[in-house]
């Protein structure tokens, strides 16, 4: 990104495809619609996630995610023409999913670092400490975009929110280390198109009637943990 290129007003960093959509998807839409520029680092293709029957290897699973994501993204708009003219960015890395745990912790930071000394996001978006249900492909993203974070001088840090729900996980371990949100987002105007983008994640299918059943109300409503707000 070039100086002359406006920062990005969000810059989400996750772990998996399908990660943008379900409590993210209709923020990224609002700041699209505002002309605002807006990205998406996803740091594994997914090859490791349930297949449903729909592909055979993990390899043919990483291509259908693919395409999935990109579809998905179209819905939302944050790959269509006139995002991408004003600065918005997709960018994708090929880590082993379900392994980046046992990936040197400094590379995925480094990661995380480039990308948002890079592309200046006034709001990096992640996963909580606890990875909002224990993933630890989620936890692992978590700890190095913290720590990437933690290590950039005061002045130059952007915002840092997590994906955050009211309800507190089970888990008795999930859950001593839950954050509650204390930022939301209305974006029931868009509930169509965002359930269009769900829909998107086809080899998701389980994960998407998991989410709505346990969380309805973050359709509708996106909720965030903002680090630092009072």
């Amino acid at each position: 990104m070039s100086a002359a290129t406006p920062p990005l007003k969000l810059l989400l960093i996750v772990p998996h495809p399908d990660d943008e959509v379900y409590g993210a998807s209709g923020t990224l839409m609002t700041h699209l619609a505002a002309g605002e520029p807006c990205g998406l680092v996803t740091l594994t293709r997914g090859e490791a996630g349930r297949t449903l029957g729909l592909c055979d290897t993990p390899q043919e699973l990483a291509r259908m995610r693919e395409v999935e994501l990109a579809a998905a993204l179209e819905v939302i708009g944050l790959t269509r023409p006139e995002a991408l003219q004003r600065g918005s960015v997709f960018e994708h890395h090929h880590f082993p999913d379900k392994a980046l745990k046992d990936q040197p912790l400094e590379t995925l930071i480094e990661v995380a670092r480039e990308a948002m000394t890079r592309l200046r996001p006034e709001i990096v978006l992640s996963f909580p400490p606890n990875g909002s249900n224990g993933h630890p492909d989620h936890v692992t993203t978590h700890r190095a975009v913290k720590a990437a974070w933690d290590g950039l001088p005061a002045g130059e840090r952007p915002r840092l929110w997590y994906y955050a729900s009211d309800a507190a996980p089970e888990n008795e371990e999930l859950r001593a280390i839950w954050l509650p949100p204390n930022t939301r987002r209305d974006v029931s105007a868009l509930i169509s198109r965002k359930l269009q983008a769900i829909a998107c994640h086809r080899t998701q299918a389980l994960s998407t009637v998991d989410f709505i059943r346990k969380f309805p109300e973050r359709i509708t409503e996106e909720t965030f943990y903002e680090v630092g707000l009072n």
